[in-house]
């Protein structure tokens, strides 16, 4: 069974039967990537398209990743260096693309909206890899499929606490939704200037005491703080940023024995997080990555390689 959808823009939009289907896929999924040859017919004679506006390593790596591995055919292009800098809209970018034979376009662009505006456009099918400050959420299913692998399938009444840089966060939105239709209890924590309206309203936690959106979490997820708002004045230094808000050690310690530590990269060590954390027997930053391979590769077959009903 393949997804019902044509693209896949929100987690907002997908169902809880649609996110087990994902994850149920993606564990099949990583075990292709334990094979000493990581390569599988599947998706052989169909184009996959990156097309990326902003900078991009590990979303960008593992998509290209996941479909070689499926035998696609991998397209990478850049705005920086196509026909976007010399005016081209983005509905005639997508257009020629689909025109060339394209089936799947992957788009990361810095406006919210953008995916959605493409998925309108053309025939072939999209998935958003990270639209301004709206949605991310490819991030949010590898995410809950790290989870899953040290917690278990079920997230009824899990404890996630979501902290750092929640207003510019795309990844905090995904992950809020996602996890609240599978049943979690999301808590976010962020300075006031760093904390967006409407959190509650999507059905997550707020509070600004770090300890408070520790105590007793199963799962820890970090977001990375975005450097370039220090200079914007919303927090005061980033010693003062990472005492308040930081992870370290100690404050772990607040959380479930055992809780994992996620962050979606890449890190700031000895800001949002320290090293020994980072590195600890409880972070699960490395699997994360081997996950995303695996989440892509699943919605790359689930929207190729099987029809949608």
């Amino acid at each position: 069974m393949g997804l019902k959808r044509k693209d896949l823009l929100t987690m907002e939009q997908l169902s809880r039967e649609e996110i087990d289907l994902i994850l149920h896929t993606a564990k099949e999924m990583r075990n292709v990537l334990k094979r000493d040859i990581k390569k599988v017919p599947t998706l052989r004679g169909k184009t996959v398209v990156t097309l990326f506006y902003e900078p991009s390593t590990r979303t960008r790596t593992s998509f290209e990743l996941a479909g070689k591995y499926m035998s696609a055919d991998m397209v990478n292009i850049s705005a920086t260096t196509s026909s976007v800098v010399k005016g081209e809209t983005l509905k005639d970018t997508g257009q020629t693309l689909q025109m060339m034979g394209t089936d799947i376009i992957i788009i990361r662009h810095g406006m919210a909206g953008a995916p959605q505006l493409l998925a309108q456009s053309v025939k072939a099918k999209v998935i958003n890899g990270g639209d301004g400050f709206h949605e991310h959420p490819t991030q949010a299913l590898l995410d809950m499929l790290s989870m899953r692998e040290k917690l278990g399938e079920d997230f009824t009444g899990l404890k996630v606490a979501i902290i750092g840089d929640v207003l510019h966060s795309r990844v905090a939105r995904s992950n809020v939704h996602g996890l609240k239709k599978m049943g979690a209890e999301v808590w976010v924590c962020a300075p006031p200037t760093l904390m967006p309206p409407g959190m509650e309203e999507l059905g997550a936690k707020v509070t600004y005491d770090i300890e408070e959106a520790l105590r007793g979490a199963q799962a820890v997820m970090m977001l990375r703080v975005q450097l370039e708002r220090q200079k914007a004045g919303l927090f005061p230094t980033l010693r003062e940023y990472s005492q308040y808000f930081g992870l370290n050690s100690n404050r772990l310690k607040l959380a479930d024995p055992g809780a994992l530590v996620l962050h979606p990269g890449p890190i700031n060590r000895g800001i949002e997080i320290s090293a020994d954390v980072a590195d600890g027997l409880q972070s699960m930053i490395n699997e994360q990555v081997t996950c995303g391979v695996a989440v892509r590769m699943a919605l790359l077959y689930l929207m190729l390689g099987q029809k949608g009903e």
